[in-house]
């Protein structure tokens, strides 16, 4: 039996992978091993290593709201920064660095990370991307399956809101977010199928466990899934946005989306080559794609379907006190996302080096 530790409140956790950048030559720099060494002992829980060593992970504590939450991560990207000043390093919040190589990336001595690289050989190499995670707190094991099938629905217009990941190792994909693609060549990674109830997760997991596919549920690279040991859903789809305001806005957008579709009627099965569609022009073409909406089958644009969810979600917004990010959201609608931003900085200057120096200086603008 895999117990559910339910979380009474719609709480969140917040998890942020971080490129280590360079400041010479704004490459990325394997030296998380160093950093961690100097990581004060109360933020030993907060910043944490990833995969390759040019790279970390922070993490909130359990947060209340979305203002405590904002405040958190502050608080560790202040400290991070700190120690990294030491190594004339920055950070970059995108979720493709642009020119960096996969093969010059070190493995981090983990034994997970290492079991994780051997089954995955040249598909690992190539996976030098960054994510943000979204944990919300959920009341009861069924909720969670409930939620958890009926974000599967909006996971495309959260993947286009925060689409930042256009080029890879010095090239222009032609996508807005490559991210999503080098993640879907990873085994159970993607968009999960339907689940009917608890006890059908809870025999899935067991199954793959007693087959030997997973070792345990952080194995599940599902673009959301449920986390028993949190009491959690989390939302795994979304790069990073390039803002720390549109960050916090993303938070308090998923936290309104998941405290709606609790109160909902359970969404029915919806046919995974649809949701898949969806997030194919998600990836490829971020605001400007199509979506079918699963229900009536009606095709919208992506930005209509993102007002419609905008709708949908205000009520929440206004009574979890997070009505204040909603100008950002609009904003990300009306304007572009980290993507078009990222390719306008390069069409302009010709200059990787010029784009992450831009980001930077306008991360907290």
């Amino acid at each position: 039996m895999i117990k559910f530790n339910s979380s009474p409140e719609p709480t969140i956790g917040v998890e942020i992978e971080l490129q280590l950048v360079d400041i010479k030559n704004l490459n990325l720099n394997n030296i998380s091993k160093k950093v961690l060494t100097e990581v004060k002992k109360e933020f030993s829980d907060n910043i944490k290593c990833e995969l390759i060593e040019s790279m970390v992970e922070i993490n909130t504590n359990i947060c209340s709201n979305v203002e405590e939450a904002e405040k958190d991560i502050k608080k560790t990207l202040n400290h991070l920064g700190d120690i990294l000043i030491n190594y004339e390093t920055e950070l970059n919040c995108t979720s493709l660095h642009p020119f960096a190589i996969g093969k010059n990336q070190i493995i981090t001595d983990n034994l997970r990370y290492k079991r994780i690289m051997k089954d995955l050989q040249m598909v690992g190499k190539r996976f030098i991307s960054q994510g943000l995670h979204v944990h919300i707190g959920i009341n009861d094991s069924e909720n969670a399956i409930k939620v958890n099938n009926a974000l599967r629905i909006y996971l495309p217009l959260l993947l286009a809101l925060t689409s930042s990941s256009p080029f890879f190792e010095g090239e222009d994909t032609g996508l807005h977010s490559y991210r999503t693609k080098l993640f879907e060549a990873l085994p159970l990674a993607g968009m999960p199928d339907y689940l009917i109830n608890w006890n059908h997760f809870e025999n899935l997991t067991k199954q793959l466990e007693g087959a030997g596919i997973i070792s345990s549920v952080k194995d599940l690279w599902w673009d959301v899934r449920p986390h028993p040991g949190f009491g959690t859903v989390e939302v795994r789809v979304c790069d990073i946005p390039i803002t720390f305001k549109e960050i916090i806005a993303i938070v308090a957008l998923i936290q309104a989306l998941v405290v709606t579709l609790i109160k909902t009627e359970p969404h029915p099965d919806t046919h995974i080559q649809i949701l898949q569609s969806n997030k194919w022009q998600a990836a490829r073409y971020g605001l400007e794609g199509v979506f079918v909406d699963p229900k009536n089958f009606q095709k919208l644009t992506i930005r209509k379907a993102i007002e419609n969810l905008y709708l949908l979600v205000e009520p929440a917004m206004s009574s979890l006190g997070s009505k204040k990010y909603y100008n950002v959201l609009e904003e990300i609608l009306n304007n572009y996302t980290g993507s078009t931003k990222q390719r306008d900085l390069y069409n302009k200057s010709k200059s990787f080096e010029n784009v992450l120096k831009t980001l930077k200086d306008q991360f907290y603008q």
